[in-house]
């Protein structure tokens, strides 16, 4: 990385790096013949690296507790100590470790196990699907649409 740039374009720098790292393991899960029925592989491949990226801000490649906690924050969704803890458990297969990467992640959202963080990343695109119809001032209400 040029160590001359400074803020946006290091940044800039450093997330087209990371993509590129990330689109390596990608081409590796779609050339894996386990993962090979899955539907719309590169779609999917393709979004889980845009949601990966959002929460991996410093590119160490690793999300860790306060990472999980931010996401799940985010999202709505404020979770204690223990549970974060329990999630990344579940993330990293029952390993007890701090952090989880990228083939961790899209193991979890590939595989066949339903771990709560992947039930909470699927949904909630439903959700702010909801959230946006429901925008605005309600109409006007007339005598006929009282009951």
């Amino acid at each position: 990385m040029d160590n001359r740039a400074q803020g946006g374009k290091a940044f800039g720098l450093l997330k087209s790096q990371q993509e590129e790292k990330l689109n390596a393991i990608n081409e590796a899960f779609q050339s894996d013949p386990q993962y090979a029925e899955e539907e719309d592989l590169c779609s999917k491949l393709e979004m889980f690296k845009k949601k990966y990226m959002e929460f991996d801000h410093n590119d160490k490649g690793d999300i860790d507790l306060m990472g999980l906690k931010r996401m799940l924050e985010k999202l709505g969704l404020a979770k204690t100590h223990l549970e974060l803890k329990k999630m990344m458990t579940e993330v990293c297969g029952g390993t007890a470790k701090d952090t989880f990467g990228y083939t961790d992640f899209l193991k979890m959202m590939l595989g066949k196990r339903n771990a709560i963080l992947k039930l909470i990343l699927m949904f909630e695109g439903m959700g702010k699907d909801q959230e946006q119809t429901a925008t605005g001032p309600p109409g006007r209400k007339t005598f006929s649409d009282l009951p």
